[in-house]
């Protein structure tokens, strides 16, 4: 089954790839490792879920911005693979959440990514992680993630 496929049963469909917001570039492929830059939970340009977890924006909010974050990043990742179908395996999650102070549920929060990944390519989609509190985010994003995967062979 196509990973958009299964997107579409689970309810969700990729946003427009997000356009990068400084000098870096979305996606970047080494060989078989594919290295997806920071991306927010965002729709059209449009940030969505600001502030920070535990004071404006809830855990369950936060999850929610952890899963459109990450859809942002499948976003790029087909549109500079073509298809979500040419990725192997997650290999690592890196998720930064924009924390009141005494939030520590950092790991609940970019589970909401995990979560989505696991859900789109089963035992494939788990993967390393480090889940962060920091103070502060771009435009007061209460999430911000990064994505490494593995593809197959490009033919």
């Amino acid at each position: 089954m196509s990973i958009e496929r299964r997107l579409h049963e689970l309810g969700l469909e990729l946003p427009e790839a997000p356009t990068p917001a400084g000098s870096y570039v979305p996606v970047r492929v080494w060989g078989h490792i594919v290295f997806v830059s920071g991306h927010t939970a965002s729709s059209k340009d449009q940030r969505k879920y600001l502030g920070k977890v535990g004071k404006e924006v809830s855990l369950e909010e936060a999850a929610l911005s952890a899963r459109d974050a990450c859809l942002n990043c499948l976003a790029s990742l087909k549109n500079e693979l073509g298809s979500l179908d040419m990725v192997d395996r997650a290999i690592k999650v890196v998720g930064y959440v924009n924390s009141a102070p005494g939030f520590d549920q950092q790991p609940q929060v970019v589970n909401g990514a995990s979560d989505l990944l696991v859900e789109l390519w089963g035992e494939q989609g788990r993967h390393a992680r480090s889940a962060i509190g920091v103070a502060e985010l771009p435009s007061g994003a209460s999430v911000e993630l990064e994505l490494i995967v593995g593809i197959k062979d490009r033919i």
